[in-house]
């Protein structure tokens, strides 16, 4: 019987996934590569862009963190600070809604904030997907 590389793949990654409960040392990284016929300067350049790309993504994921983070504080200060005008409006002044306009006014860079921090993360993973 042959295999495609195609097939070959697919079998070594079911294989790999079934033995996942040990991990593997670098040794037996190199004997892998070894037996599959990848030299060891074109796995160690791979793996070199491996942890380069894990890196990447680490700090991508601390700093999306950060930024969701950021945009939760944001809201619950819209949220406290808003309210509060809404209250103090409808003392002071119940026949003039004047406190629309800091919600407008605030609501509005929320928005914008909130666009940043997700629908542009949701657009960067899908031009991810493309590649």
């Amino acid at each position: 019987m042959t295999y495609d590389s195609e097939d070959v793949q697919q079998i070594l990654q079911i294989a790999l996934t079934r033995k996942q409960e040990t991990e593997f040392s670098r040794e037996e990284l190199v004997e892998m590569a070894s037996d599959l016929g990848i030299s060891s300067n074109i796995l160690e350049t791979t793996e070199q862009k491996w942890l380069a790309q894990q890196e990447e993504e680490g700090s991508r994921r601390t700093f999306n963190t950060f930024r969701r983070r950021a945009f939760w504080a944001h809201f619950v200060s819209f949220l406290a600070v808003n309210l509060f005008l809404i209250l103090l409006n409808l003392i002071t002044s119940p026949s003039y809604f004047w406190a629309i306009f800091p919600v407008l006014g605030w609501g509005l860079g929320l928005f914008f904030h909130w666009w940043s921090v997700y629908q542009i993360d949701t657009l960067r993973s899908k031009d991810t997907e493309i590649l």
